[in-house]
Formats: C-alpha cells, structure tokens, sequence
C-alpha cells in the first residue's frame, strides 16, 4: 500500500508574523483557517509536488497535546510530519498486522476563510520518530490547493528530503519497515557527525533517520551536536528538510530567524 509525503508541521506562536516571514523568503503562503476544535489556526505553503508545509499556532491553551508542550518549554520549529494514505483505516490495520500500534482513524477538519469545510481523518503513532496519518474525506485539492499558490518566487518545487532525529536506529528502522511494508533500507555511518543514519523512500521524497552513536563529545561536528540537541530538549522528529528547487535558484540555507528554528535547505537543480 502506498503512502506519499502529505505535509511537514511547524508549530509558532505568533501566525501573522510567520507568514511574513515566510513571505519574505520567496514563499507563496495561503491563509488555512481555523480548526474544527477551535484550538488552532494554520498557514500553507504548497508545492507543485502535493505536499506542503503546515505553519500552526494555538488560540488557547492545550497543555494535553505534544505539539503545544513542545513550543511552550523549547520554542517555534518543528513538531511532525505526516503521510497521505489512500485509507488511513486500511494502513492502520496493516500496520497492526505487522505488529506496529496506530491510534485511529480519528475525525479532523478545518474551516477556510472563504468558509468551505474540510474533513479528514488522521491515524497517529505511539512514539514521535514515526509520521502520523492524514487522509481526506472531502477532495483533497479544497484542503491542498492547486494552481498559482504553489509557485514561489524561491524556485522551490517540493520536498526532496526530511531528516528525522531518532534515538535508536534500529527500533525506529524497525517501526518504519512495519508502517510502510518494505524490507530494504540503505544504512551508512556518518563518523564526522558521531551518527549513523538509514534512508528509506516515500515517493520522490526520503526520509533519513539519523541517530547519534557514542563518539568523543570532542570530536563531534556542529551538525552533530544539533542532533543530540534536538533529542535531549524537542525529542524524536524532524531535524531538518531539503527543499527541491528549478534550474534557476539559488542553493542556500534558509535564514532561521525568518524560518522560525526550521532547518531548511534550498537544493536547486
């Protein structure tokens, strides 16, 4: 069963702000609306490739939930990421067949400043390296839009990688094996970053896990040194995610002052 990139969440405080930041960079933003529960409001940037970047602030309080707990103690970054399953039911059950825990289907939706309503369900995991599941019950492109908001002024195209920090390679291969039904996966050790990572392919997109292995504290690369960062304060979860751009635009690291703490990188070609 085939699974796809849907969106990466970057949780802020302050939306407006994010949006003109955002904005800033060469990026295309739309308004996304509030939630159904009330408790979040949201902005999109699309790519001509189907995915998107979710930018997320909380109306009220909701120390219950992780992505809150994370801004309110460690700050704006990012706090998931999620794939689009054509059933999220049926991923889940084949999930459990192989051993591996989803909680759901479970109801969401969004209403959008034009006022259409948007329903999906999502099917969320029980440890944080793993994505959780968005699957639409309305059409896709009312929530995803299609059309002249998924160009930017940038050049970026979609997601070419994400990086996600994990704790133990091989339980988190392990779990990523059993969600997505595949056998293979490319491990190498990265000794100038005290890691070793493990890459795996949802659709054009990769995913590398990247954990840290016990080296020197000494020897240990800046890039290295985020990574253990990451886990001792915001957890398992996205690290980092490669842009993918046309011909014509500038590779660079983006500014994460304008990015809100989210590491990314413009990989033009």
């Amino acid at each position: 069963m085939s699974l796809l990139l849907d969106h990466i969440v970057i949780r802020v405080h302050d939306l407006t702000q994010t949006i003109e930041d955002f904005t800033a960079l060469g990026f295309t933003v739309q308004q996304g609306g509030t939630h159904a529960d009330g408790v979040t409001h949201n902005a999109l940037i699309g790519f001509a490739d189907g995915s998107y970047i979710e930018l997320i602030a909380f109306l009220q309080a909701a120390p219950q939930r992780r992505w809150w707990d994370v801004g309110q103690r460690h700050g704006d970054g990012f706090v998931d990421y999620a794939l689009l399953p054509s059933s999220v039911a049926a991923v889940i059950d084949a999930a459990h067949g192989r051993g591996l825990q989803y909680d759901g289907p479970q109801a969401g939706g969004r209403v959008r400043p034009d006022g259409a309503r948007l329903e999906w369900q999502t099917g969320r995991p029980q440890t944080s390296d793993l994505p959780f599941l968005c699957g639409d019950i309305t059409p896709r492109d009312l929530r995803v839009t299609e059309g002249a908001v998924r160009e930017h002024a940038n050049g970026v195209r979609g997601v070419a990688s994400l990086t996600v920090a994990v704790e133990d390679l091989k339980a988190s291969l392990q779990r990523y094996r059993a969600l997505l039904g595949f056998a293979d996966a490319r491990t190498v050790a990265l000794p100038g970053l005290g890691a070793a990572s493990a890459t795996v392919s949802i659709g054009d997109a990769s995913v590398v896990l990247l954990s840290p292995v016990h080296v020197d504290a000494a020897s240990v690369t800046p890039e290295g040194a985020a990574l253990r960062r990451q886990l001792a304060t915001r957890g398992e979860g996205v690290l980092g995610v490669a842009l993918r751009a046309d011909g014509k635009a500038e590779s660079r690291v983006l500014d994460r002052d304008r990015t809100h703490g989210a590491w990314f990188e413009i990989v033009a070609g």
